[in-house]
């Protein structure tokens, strides 16, 4: 499809065109259009006889921290493969024409970052990251260190992908920050995410109640339709693209 063939209401472009302020929420289906793998699809070759939730835990790294590393080191090599779509090139370029933009992210691929977007709120954690296990602090490893996993060069402890294990709460800051951008923003927009995984699903309702435009796209209905303001039903990677190009051409 063309960008030129996403049809978008005309209030909707004047309302885009006169936010001051816009938040986005996207999550896996934006970066499935990159080819990222879903948590559970990417479950595949040798690693199909492990459940991914009992992986993804801190029980899991504490009982087998070689396991669980490997894991990711596998993970992180699928997504390296991965570039940004058209979708996320076009909340790159949102985030240039709008006074004040924010986009929160339930992935942790980091791809909003390789299309050029600076202020992304990374609710999950960021998979190319690694921090210690132990103070929690954001740290790469050693360039000589070998280990599996590797240690810790301020402490000696494990280190461990950055990313927000089942059992741990999210980022308080981030979380503080994603809720802050959704009740300020005068337009939200909600792109390949289920609405089903809280707390971010309550965004777009905390922007909602604070007035803005809702705006989802999504190729299938969720929770969040009933209350949009407008729903684009496609792909974000042609409907991101197709509202950008209406609103400033």
């Amino acid at each position: 499809m063309s960008i030129r063939d996403v049809r978008v209401p005309e209030s909707l472009i004047t309302a885009l065109q006169n936010a001051q302020s816009v938040a986005g929420l996207t999550g896996s289906g934006v970066s499935a259009e990159s080819g990222v793998p879903t948590f559970r699809e990417a479950q595949t070759g040798l690693w199909t006889r492990f459940d991914p939730e009992q992986l993804a835990t801190p029980e899991a790294f504490a009982r087998d921290p070689h396991l669980v590393w490997e894991w990711y080191a596998w993970r992180r090599k699928h997504i390296d493969k991965a570039a940004p779509n058209r979708g996320h090139e076009a909340l790159a370029e949102l985030e240039r024409r709008v006074p004040s933009f924010a986009l929160v992210t339930q992935n942790v691929d980091g791809l909003h970052w390789h299309a050029g977007s600076r202020n992304v709120i990374e609710l999950h954690g960021n998979i190319g990251r690694s921090k210690c296990s132990r103070e929690g602090v954001i740290v790469e490893p050693r360039q000589d260190d070998t280990g599996v996993p590797p240690l810790c060069p301020h402490c000696g402890a494990f280190l461990r992908p950055d990313v927000v294990w089942f059992g741990e709460a999210l980022p308080v800051d981030a979380l503080a920050e994603a809720f802050e951008a959704a009740r300020g923003c005068d337009l939200f927009l909600s792109a390949g995410t289920s609405g089903l995984v809280q707390p971010a699903a309550s965004l777009p309702i905390e922007a909602l109640r604070s007035g803005a435009v809702i705006v989802e796209v999504n190729p299938d209905e969720t929770p969040l339709t009933r209350y949009a303001s407008y729903v684009l039903r496609g792909r974000a990677g042609e409907m991101l693209p197709g509202l950008v190009n209406a609103a400033y051409g």
